[in-house]
């Protein structure tokens, strides 16, 4: 599967990057990181977190030639994690004037599997219609809001809990969480 994974300036960045770290070997990403997200992960995480992701292509967000802003390039799915409410709104409208939001615009036209993670609480209004117009348009929209039946104890459970159901919606197989009815 190649999976275009972007990370926007939202608070959460660290989502982002442990969503890649625990991503299967058949599951190949093209990474793009907004320059807000460099500022996020300055700012919540430390100035070497993109060292987890090294291995990985990334690509810049002004680098609009990249092969991921092609429909010919055949990615799979897109998910833009964390989405910031200004990526969303650009979204929304058709503003392709970066990678990020070239990427998705090509998702769109080619009817590609697309999640966004909206990072933000609580919700405008404006936001609110924003998501409904993209869901309308078969884009999902899946914030990382948790599930406490599987009993999750720590941050780290949480999170393999989020990424677990984002995995989920990839169909990307795993095991990161304690599914509804299982012991």
């Amino acid at each position: 599967m190649k999976l275009v994974v972007a990370i926007t300036g939202a608070s959460g960045v660290k989502l982002g990057l442990k969503f890649i770290s625990l991503l299967p070997s058949n599951v190949h990403p093209f990474i793009v990181i907004s320059n807000s997200a460099k500022t996020a992960i300055q700012c919540e995480e430390n100035k070497d977190a993109l060292q987890a992701i090294a291995q990985y292509t990334v690509y810049e967000d002004d680098n609009i030639s990249a092969p991921i802003a092609s429909g010919s390039f055949g990615s799979d799915a897109m998910i833009i994690l964390p989405c910031s409410m200004n990526t969303l709104a650009k979204c929304s409208v058709g503003i392709a004037d970066a990678l990020i939001t070239r990427t998705f615009s090509v998702m769109l036209k080619e009817r590609k599997k697309t999640i966004l993670v909206p990072r933000e609480m609580p919700f405008s209004s404006i936001a609110l219609e924003n998501m409904l117009k993209l869901s309308n348009l078969g884009v999902i929209i899946a914030p990382p809001v948790l599930g406490y039946y599987s009993n999750q104890e720590t941050l780290h459970d949480m999170e393999n809990f989020l990424i677990g159901k984002w995995f989920d919606l990839l169909g990307i197989e795993n095991n990161l969480y304690k599914r509804w009815g299982t012991q």
